[in-house]
């Protein structure tokens, strides 16, 4: 079953990420931990015969030995070839995703164009659609082993509901070494062009748009027919594996910790666990993990596609919009907002922050810079009588007036603290350089 975790990072918090390192469904650990354990007790093994069981002798080839696997493993292409693997083994999965077969776009046409509420018309969407559905049961068939051991044989999709005994007499009578998924999109096809000519699809656009729906659909399920036929070349797989078995292979004996006092190089201490190579063991057979695992996303992992309940919901669901739901409509009432030009649904407390105005362009910002330039100039331009300190509260107050009527002309929102700021240092340099000019002035505004 497909391990969801998506709730659970909708927000970046802290520790988010590393609350997801606990989980064992699904998780590195649990496909790993028989290797890791398989590894970490082999190096110990080799650690513990070289420190107790060879001879002086045996020691110093074992060194060399090491030393010479730790100088050359380095020369394999691990991260390269290993992530060049994984790349194209994840974009493969996530095409086989997008190909998946949904039933919901047929639905809607024959659920729409096939008309005819008596029984021959429910019998006749129903049908329809019931052949979709075969459709995508035999190729899931012959591509997932959950449905395959759902669905065994034929006569298990008869008593599932998907064919009728008399349409598998049909089926098993034509003869066909290859597939014959295509026969229920053959039937569904001759279907609906009877039921143009009796008149139950009214045009032959919908006749149209129904076939070329079918036609995706059949494209789908031939998308997965073909990754299941052709997979990534098995001389690639086997490269990659060789690669990375080969490298840890080598580190086993290259990681080994020698005798501090031999003096070699890079061996100045002896920490009898080695920390990082065990971790890159873990990251690196990790990575090959995941490629193992997506390589066919149609089996039986933690992570593998739900195939058994896409039939399920598929058929569920189709067969209650073709049926029910044919022309069931509720009565129609005026809305909420009949009489409303501006609609805007409620918030709730929790989601109070979110209400946000209209974004209106990135330039919407720059007609408050050239108005602000504007009201500067026009500053510049004023004499201020500047004899005591109520000239220029009264200035800063004229000023201020005509940049909050500019801005409710404009719709702009209130000025903020900073604009203050500024339009009350304009004034008061202008105040103090008035003054020093014209010092006997009479203040004009304080009366």
């Amino acid at each position: 079953m497909t391990v969801t975790y998506s709730s659970k990072v909708a927000n970046a918090t802290f520790f988010s990420f590393h609350r997801l390192l606990l989980r064992w469904r699904g998780s590195i650990y649990k496909l790993l931990y028989r290797e890791f354990i398989l590894f970490a007790l082999l190096y110990t093994v080799l650690s513990v015969v070289y420190r107790t069981v060879l001879s002086d002798h045996q020691k110093r080839l074992f060194e060399k030995l090491s030393m010479y696997c730790d100088k050359y493993a380095e020369q394999i292409p691990v991260t390269f070839v290993l992530g060049f693997y994984v790349t194209l083994v994840v974009n493969r999965w996530w095409n086989q995703f997008v190909n998946l077969p949904w039933t919901d776009r047929l639905m809607f046409l024959i659920s729409s164009c096939v008309q005819g509420k008596d029984e021959y018309g429910r019998l006749l969407r129903r049908t329809l659609i019931r052949y979709v559905n075969l459709t995508s049961l035999l190729i899931f068939r012959s591509v997932s082993t959950a449905v395959c051991k759902r669905f065994p044989t034929m006569d298990h999709v008869v008593e599932a509901g998907f064919m009728t005994p008399e349409e598998r007499k049909v089926f098993e009578n034509i003869r066909s070494p290859h597939l014959k998924y295509w026969i229920p999109v053959v039937w569904f096809s001759n279907l609906a062009s009877k039921a143009r000519q009796e008149g139950r699809i009214q045009d032959s656009i919908d006749l149209q748009n129904i076939l070329n729906e079918m036609n995706l659909f059949r494209t789908w399920c031939a998308t997965l027919f073909g990754y299941d036929w052709v997979g990534i070349p098995l001389v690639y797989t086997q490269v990659v594996t060789l690669a990375v078995y080969t490298f840890f292979f080598a580190c086993l004996i290259g990681r080994q910790f020698l005798d501090p006092g031999r003096g070699y190089q890079g061996h100045d201490l002896d920490l009898y666990v080695p920390v990082f190579t065990l971790l890159q063991f873990f990251f690196y057979s990790g990575w090959l993990k995941v490629a193992e695992q997506l390589i066919n996303p149609f089996g039986e992992d933690d992570d593998d596609f739900e195939a058994n309940w896409i039939i399920d919901r598929n058929l569920q669901v189709s067969l209650l919009a073709v049926d029910e739901m044919h022309m069931n409509l509720p009565h129609m009432t005026k809305d909420m907002y009949w009489n409303d030009s501006e609609a805007r649904p409620p918030y709730t407390l929790a989601a109070a922050d979110y209400c946000i105005p209209s974004f209106l362009g990135s330039t919407t910002d720059m007609g408050s810079a050239y108005t602000d330039t504007y009201l500067c100039h026009n500053i510049l331009q004023t004499e201020l009588p500047s004899n005591t300190l109520i000239c220029m509260c009264s200035e800063f107050w004229r000023v201020l007036n005509g940049r909050r009527q500019l801005s409710r002309e404009r719709e702009y929102t209130d000025f903020t603290f900073t604009e203050y700021k500024c339009i009350f240092l304009v004034t008061f340099f202008m105040f103090v350089g008035s003054r020093s000019s014209s010092p006997t002035a009479e203040c004009s505004g304080a009366s």
